[in-house]
């Protein structure tokens, strides 16, 4: 599901090229469990459980939570999806 339309007013393409997204993975919306925080971060899709998945028709409520890093929280929280951004990936690739 492609939902790249900024969401809230966020500049999405920004958060997915700071360093606090991750460098490689699958891009996806996440909220931080420590503090509800929403940002883009990048998952590996064995870290969503989804090891054989097509990132591009990946849904997010097929993925599980996975640990990232939380910069307000302090330190590696868990983090639930709540969008594969098929948009922000396929920019990546050049398509």
């Amino acid at each position: 599901m492609s939902v790249d339309a900024d969401r809230d007013d966020r500049d999405l393409e920004a958060e997915l090229a700071s360093a606090e997204a991750g460098r490689s993975g699958v891009p996806v919306d996440a909220v931080c469990v420590g503090c509800g925080r929403t940002r883009v971060k990048r998952a590996s899709l064995e870290e969503l459980d989804q090891p054989d998945a097509d990132p591009m028709v990946l849904e997010a409520s097929d993925c599980t939570s996975f640990k990232h890093v939380c910069y307000p929280c302090q330190g590696a929280t868990w983090w639930n999806p709540v969008a594969v951004l098929t948009g922000l990936l396929e920019s990546e690739r050049g398509e």
